[in-house]
């Protein structure tokens, strides 16, 4: 009997958890304070891979001083070029990340790119067909509210980038109209969390003045990032 009672105990042990089960964890937080204010992240466990390089590279101090190297007003923040801590005013930067990819960990329709989302820079599609996203370069959306019209016109967008394969649901679109996002990039680019708190700070940065090359005239930077849970 109490062979059998092992064996079953064993079974169990070696049993692979259901596909959901890492899911239904509680999502890993981050808080990056900036110049601008606190911004609170929460990553999704249904992109493990994109959080576990997130929280390694926190973890490590990767993101403390680092530049918003690259913003545009109604679209996007972006940051994660380690070099930028040093960068002179109106050199050229964002160009550096370390030297890896983490694979393309799309999950659409379920993330998609709403106001507030985080997701992972990457290199274009000519020379990065896989996807693969950056490893450290990532961006906040803020995108702006679409009409009905405008979505129709995206939609055709869409389907020509993506030879029809993104479609955007009744209840996506509708969240596009009345939160707003930037649904261009839908299905595209790995989203890999959201804000939980501080889209006033990320509207504030969103809308700094930028020279040519959209990097901000006042640098705004992360002044430390770390893992709150």
């Amino acid at each position: 009997m109490k062979k059998i009672i092992y064996a079953l105990l064993l079974l169990l042990l070696l049993t692979p958890a259901p596909a959901g089960a890492a899911q239904d964890e509680p999502r890993r937080e981050v808080l990056l304070k900036t110049d601008k204010g606190d911004i609170l992240l929460a990553l999704y466990n249904e992109t493990p891979r994109h959080r576990d390089n997130f929280i390694r590279l926190v973890k490590s101090g990767y993101y403390n001083g680092v530049l918003f190297h690259r913003v545009i007003s109604n679209f996007m923040i972006q940051c994660g070029d380690s070099t930028t801590r040093h960068a002179t005013p109106g050199t050229e930067v964002g160009a550096y990340s370390p030297d890896y990819t983490v694979p393309a960990e799309i999950v659409y329709p379920k993330f998609f790119h709403r106001r507030g989302v985080l997701a992972a820079a990457r290199e274009s599609d000519d020379v990065n067909p896989e996807r693969a996203s950056s490893s450290s370069q990532f961006y906040i959306v803020y995108g702006h509210r679409f009409t009905e019209d405008g979505l129709d016109q995206l939609q055709a967008r869409l389907d020509k980038t993506t030879n029809g394969k993104i479609v955007l649901a009744p209840e996506t679109r509708e969240i596009y109209k009345t939160l707003g996002g930037t649904p261009h990039l839908d299905g595209q680019y790995t989203v890999f969390g959201e804000v939980l708190s501080g889209m006033d700070v990320i509207k504030e940065i969103q809308s700094v003045e930028t020279d040519a090359k959209d990097r901000p005239l006042e640098d705004v930077r992360i002044v430390e990032a770390t893992v709150v849970k």
